[in-house]
């Protein structure tokens, strides 16, 4: 692997392993942190970076294992207040009403994501937000495939059912 400085590492993945963390957290400022955690993490490991995977795809198992991590501990059982947040999705609307339906829409499937259990929060945002494979998202989560697609028909049938019903 050709040499590569921290520097480049979070300018090239930052942002994106940010949105992946809150999309776990649901908070801002934890967010914040737990993605400089994960910077830290990976300079003081970068030599462990065997290459049997993309950079990327280490980075974000990292950053997974990481945020699990946190949300499995002491402090954020006991401790750690939970906000409100919700994706917001990008709007292809060209009109002024059309963009305020889209985005109540969005808002209200971005809360219906983020209502839903870990295991299937996680598909869906590296799935579709994200936009990894249903492959790659097995290999990030460290499951099956074939898990992943359970999990996928699972969390959209439950999607389905909340939007339908809320």
């Amino acid at each position: 692997m050709e040499s590569v400085t921290i520097e480049e590492v979070v300018d090239q993945y930052g942002e994106d392993v940010w949105k992946l963390v809150f999309s776990y957290v649901r908070h801002e400022q934890a967010a914040d942190d737990l993605t400089q955690e994960i910077f830290i993490k990976i300079y003081k490991k970068m030599d462990t970076f065997s290459g049997h995977s993309t950079l990327r795809t280490w980075i974000w198992r990292v950053a997974i294992n990481h945020c699990k991590d946190f949300l499995n501990s002491w402090y954020k059982r006991k401790v750690f207040p939970e906000e409100d947040h919700h994706f917001q999705m990008m709007s292809s609307g060209s009109t002024v009403e059309g963009d305020v339906i889209q985005r109540n829409e969005d808002r209200e499937l971005g809360k219906a994501v983020f209502g839903l259990p870990l295991k299937y929060r996680e598909i869906i945002y590296l799935h579709y937000y994200a936009d990894r494979s249903l492959k790659e998202v097995s290999i990030l989560l460290n499951v099956k495939e074939n898990t992943v697609k359970t999990r996928l028909r699972r969390a959209k049938q439950l999607l389905k059912e909340g939007l339908v019903n809320g």
